[in-house]
């Protein structure tokens, strides 16, 4: 309601705030209203989605589980999601949860050619800015559409920016397509809805937010999901939202980061120690999870290897077991570490250093097939396995940390795609050989 005054000419439309939708919308930005802010004229011969809309019915849903390959592999194997997921990222201020939405969005349109739909809650017009021109840069504008509610407009405009992006990606849904809608960030939308809420004169409830917030909230994830199209052809469509959420002070016990894990099934944690480490992705492995994960377990099975599933079980206990004995490091020292858990820490190390760190300005560590990803894996936790068998033998633990097969190792991640089953086979050879030159 910010500039109306007593007087002015009102057009009644009839219907309620509606969109632009279709593929003209791609490789555009527009406001709340949909009306095109990128200095290029609006798109012609779209039709006009109405922006409050009903989520899916439970009829309309899929059963199916189909695994949304993201590239990175901290998420591709500990907190994955499955197409049509919801999806919570928090995180405080400069831990990476842009740069993280930007790496999704790329890697979704280059790898999968699928489309996106960014919407910037309260953005600052530098953050916008800057998106639109990493987009044309990195060629992947022409699959994504962003929505922006800017800091400098209304609470009204920047309340429903979330349901315009959410209603252009549902287009793209309804015609068979999966799309992934970012919405960047839902606190400041909440902050929004507080000031709309506080304007009406509505009893507050925690911190100042309505007491309608967790309502609001599930109506914008309840949207998403993976639905069966109308037509002969049969056809399923998916829409995955992914929320960003920014708690002050990476507090999540605020109502904002409260409400929203009621709603989510994947809990992405961004870690302020990791990202002052330079260790991007910045995930906190060990308070991330995914409920997705027992559903998704029977995919990665069948798709990428028997035994992902133990794996990705070995790995956990590893880096829970580094956790633990790094209290121990801290008060005595590693050298008063056993046999065993030298080797714990040693391989925890190779774990975080050389398979969950990515560069996303990489060409090739930029996005990893999830068959590369086991394979790596795979390297580090044989080469763990064949050195605790060395238990005993009385076989110096420097050399068996110091092999050089374990520089090799670490820059398996830079190994293309194209020469994957050349390189990795031989890189297994080196590590068997490299452990019978130490036992012989």
């Amino acid at each position: 309601t910010d500039g109306l005054v007593r007087g002015m000419d009102v057009i009644a439309t009839g219907a309620p705030i509606c969109v632009p939708v279709g593929e003209k919308t791609l490789g555009r930005m527009f406001n709340v209203l949909g009306e095109p802010i990128d200095n290029l004229p609006a798109p012609t011969g779209v039709d006009y989605e109405p922006i409050h809309r009903p989520a899916p019915d439970f009829e309309e849903q899929s059963t199916e589980t189909e695994l949304l390959e993201t590239g990175i592999k901290v998420v591709d194997l500990l907190c994955p999601y499955q197409k049509g997921g919801k999806i919570g990222l928090f995180g405080g201020a400069g831990v990476g949860k842009t740069v993280l939405i930007q790496e999704l969005i790329r890697n979704i349109a280059t790898e999968h050619g699928g489309y996106s739909v960014f919407t910037g809650v309260g953005e600052r017009t530098r953050e916008g800015n800057d998106l639109y021109y990493e987009m044309k840069e990195s060629g992947v504008i022409d699959k994504t559409t962003m929505v922006f509610g800017q800091m400098n407009e209304p609470p009204g405009a920047r309340m429903r920016v979330g349901l315009s992006g959410l209603t252009m990606a549902e287009y793209f849904r309804d015609m068979g397509y999966k799309v992934a809608i970012m919405a960047d960030s839902t606190s400041r939308w909440a902050e929004a809805l507080r000031e709309m809420s506080s304007r009406l004169e509505e009893m507050p409830g925690e911190e100042g937010y309505p007491a309608y917030l967790a309502s609001r909230l599930a109506e914008f994830y309840e949207r998403a999901g993976e639905v069966e199209c109308m037509g002969k052809d049969e056809r399923v469509g998916a829409v995955s939202a992914i929320g960003a959420v920014s708690p002050p002070g990476g507090d999540i016990s605020e109502p904002v980061s409260q409400a929203t894990l009621r709603i989510v099934k994947v809990f992405w944690c961004l870690s302020s120690a990791l990202a002052y480490a330079r260790h991007f992705p910045a995930i906190d492995w060990l308070q991330s999870y995914s409920l997705y994960s027992d559903r998704l377990r029977k995919y990665y099975d069948a798709k990428v290897a028997p035994d992902w599933s133990k794996l990705v079980g070995t790995t956990m206990e590893i880096l829970q077991e580094e956790a633990n004995l790094n209290e121990i490091v801290r008060l005595v020292g590693i050298d008063a570490l056993g046999f065993k858990d030298r080797i714990t820490m040693e391989c925890a190390r190779s774990i975080r250093e050389d398979f969950l760190h990515q560069n996303s300005f990489h060409e090739v560590d930029t996005y990893t097939s999830l068959e590369k990803q086991y394979d790596m894996l795979k390297l580090i936790i044989t080469w763990y396995q064949k050195a605790l068998d060395l238990s005993g033998k009385h076989i110096a633990l420097d050399r068996i940390i110091d092999m050089p097969v374990r520089e090799q190792i670490g820059r398996a991640k830079y190994i293309p795609e194209s020469e994957r089953d050349e390189k990795f086979a031989q890189l297994f050879k080196d590590l068997d050989q490299a452990f019978a030159d130490l036992t012989e």
